[in-house]
């Protein structure tokens, strides 16, 4: 028995804006069925004790470590900015605040 009618494949191509013809459709709903019957093959074979895993090999780090190095000083940072206020970058102002 076919899970997928020709409806649903019609109604499927239409959403992908796929012109399909009449054979096409019976091919369709064939395939879509082997593919959902694979996917539920899949399903049944999960067990519950198997971890869920993102790779098949085991991935290490290959960043450096973190290391606390100095950084610029409050003026030094500022000393370059084309405008400062209050120890900070002062920026012109883009939104109104109209109401």
């Amino acid at each position: 028995m076919s899970k997928i009618s020709r409806d649903e494949v019609a109604h499927l191509a239409g959403l992908a804006r796929l012109a399909v013809t009449e054979a096409e459709l019976d091919t369709f709903a064939g395939q879509l069925d082997q593919i959902l019957d694979a996917v539920a093959e899949v399903g049944e074979v999960a067990a519950d004790d198997i971890p869920p895993t993102s790779h098949a090999v085991p991935v290490t780090n290959v960043f450096r470590e973190d290391e606390v190095r100095p950084g610029l000083t409050r003026e030094q940072a500022l000393a370059a900015a084309p405008a400062a206020e209050d120890d900070r970058f002062r920026v012109p102002r883009i939104l109104t605040e109209e109401a």
